[in-house]
C-alpha cells in the first residue's frame, strides 16, 4: 500500500516534509485519506492551483474554515466578494503604509515583553509561549481595535481558531474547542461592532465594516465575522510561530546569527528564509469545479485540494539544499505566503513585526541560547512551529 495512503495526522502533524518530499518525487498530485484531500506539491503546480480560481475555486463546500468559523470567507471567496473583502483592509495593510506605522505600533509592545524576561533572575524562558506569541496578538490586537484585550485572552482565542482551521479529519474534540472559541468571539465583539457599524474609527475591524459603504449602509457583522475571525488566527500566527522557527534556525547555525547581527538591514534576510524553511501556515485549500488533470493525476469534480505553500517552499527545482536553513542563500521569492488573489494580505505587517521582535531580542541578548534541559520539538502541518522554544542568557 502507498504511503499517502497510510499517513495519519498524527504523523503528518509530526513532521510532514519528508512525506512532502517523497510526494514531490514519486506522487506530486495525491489523494491523501487521513486528511480528505488531494495534496499539490511541487511549486509550480501548488502556483497554478491558487492562481486559477475557473478550474479551482477558493469555495470549498467541505473544508474547516466556513465549517468553523460561520461562513464564507476572505479565504474562501472568489471574484467581487473576495475583492470587496480584501480592499476594505487595504487601509491599514499595504507595505506603504505598514512601513508608516509598524516600528511605532511593534517596538513598545516588544520593549515591555524583553524587559519582563530581562528581569528574570533565572534568566530561563520560552520564547514562543514567554515572548513571540505575546508581541504577535497584542501587535495585532492593537491595529485591529482589539487593544484593551490581555495577551492570554487573544491567545486562547488564537489557540482555539486553529483547532477548527485544521480539522480537515472532523474531529468532534477539535470542533467542539473552536465553537466554544467562537462562540466567546461572538459575544466580546458583536457588541463593539454594532457601535463601530454607527460611528467608525480607524481601526482594522472599522474598515472592514465600513470602508467603500454608502453612508449609514455597513457590512453585516455577520458577513465580517468570519473574515475577522480568519485574521485573528493567521494575523496572531504567522508572525508569531514564523519569528520561532526563524530564531531557532539562527540559534542552530551560529554563523548565521553572527552574519545577521553584523548588519541590521539583514533581518529581512532572516525573515524570508524562515518563513520558507518552516511555513507557518501550510496550505491554500481550493475544490476542483471539474475533472482535471495536473501532476500526472486527474482529480474529480468537486474534490478538496491542498495547495501546499509548505511544501512549494522546499521544492528542490527552486531551491538549492532545500532542506537546510540558510539566510545566506540567494533570495527568490517563495510561496509562504500564498499565491495568487489570496496572497496574504498582512504579508509585510507579519514581516515587519517578526523583524523587530528578533532584532530587540537579540540585541538585548548577545548570549542568547538554546537551554540544553529541553528540546525543541516543531509540530504540526497545517500550522507549524516550535510547540516551545526555551532559551537561556
Amino acid at each position: 500500500m502507498s504511503l499517502e495512503a497510510t499517513i495519519t495526522v498524527e504523523q503528518l502533524d509530526a513532521d510532514p516534509y519528508p512525506f512532502y518530499a517523497y510526494l514531490r518525487r514519486e506522487r506530486p498530485v495525491a489523494y491523501v485519506p487521513a486528511v480528505n484531500m488531494w495534496m499539490v506539491t511541487r511549486a509550480a503546480d501548488v502556483e497554478y492551483v491558487t492562481t486559477h480560481p475557473e478550474h479551482f475555486t477558493a469555495t470549498v463546500e467541505d473544508g474547516p474554515i466556513d465549517r468553523s468559523f460561520g461562513g464564507p470567507t476572505l479565504m474562501t471567496l472568489d471574484g467581487e466578494p473576495h475583492l470587496d473583502l480584501r480592499r476594505s483592509l487595504d487601509a491599514k495593510y499595504r507595505p506603504r503604509v505598514v512601513a508608516g506605522y509598524i516600528d511605532d505600533l511593534v517596538t513598545p509592545i516588544a520593549e515591555v515583553a524583553l524587559a519582563a524576561l530581562l528581569g528574570r533572575e533565572d534568566r530561563r524562558a520560552d520564547l514562543m509561549h514567554d515572548y513571540f506569541e505575546p508581541i504577535s496578538v497584542l501587535s495585532l490586537g492593537a491595529v485591529l481595535g482589539v487593544g484593551h484585550l490581555s495577551a492570554d485572552t487573544l491567545q486562547e482565542w488564537f489557540h482555539g481558531l486553529a483547532m477548527g482551521a485544521i480539522n480537515f479529519e472532523r474531529d468532534p474534540e477539535k470542533q467542539r474547542i473552536n465553537d466554544e472559541t467562537a462562540a466567546l468571539i461572538d459575544a466580546e465583539l458583536r457588541p463593539y461592532m454594532t457601535e463601530l457599524q454607527r460611528e467608525p474609527d480607524d481601526s482594522t475591524i472599522a474598515s472592514m465594516l465600513t470602508s467603500g459603504c454608502p453612508v449609514g449602509q455597513p457590512r453585516t457583522i455577520d458577513h465580517v465575522m468570519p473574515s475577522l475571525k480568519v485574521i485573528l488566527l493567521g494575523g496572531m500566527q504567522e508572525p508569531g510561530h514564523s519569528a520561532g522557527s526563524t530564531l531557532y534556525g539562527l540559534l542552530c547555525h551560529p554563523d548565521q546569527l553572527a552574519w545577521v547581527r553584523a548588519d541590521p538591514r539583514r533581518w529581512d534576510d532572516a525573515v524570508h528564509e524562515g518563513l520558507r524553511w518552516v511555513a507557518p501556515i501550510g496550505t491554500q485549500t481550493r475544490q476542483a469545479v471539474h475533472d482535471i488533470e495536473i501532476g500526472g493525476a486527474l482529480i474529480p469534480a468537486g474534490a478538496m485540494v491542498g495547495a501546499l505553500v509548505s511544501s512549494a517552499c522546499r521544492d528542490e527545482s527552486v531551491f538549492e539544499n532545500a532542506e537546510e536553513f540558510d539566510v545566506r542563500r540567494p533570495r527568490v521569492p517563495n510561496a509562504a505566503f500564498g499565491y495568487g488573489p489570496h496572497f496574504c494580505a498582512g504579508h509585510a505587517f507579519a514581516r515587519g513585526q517578526e523583524a523587530i521582535a528578533l532584532r530587540l531580542l537579540v540585541e538585548a541578548m548577545p548570549e542568547l541560547r538554546l537551554d540544553d534541559d529541553y528540546e525543541v520539538e516543531f509540530r504540526g502541518w497545517e500550522f507549524r512551529a516550535p510547540a516551545s522554544l526555551h532559551v537561556r542568557w
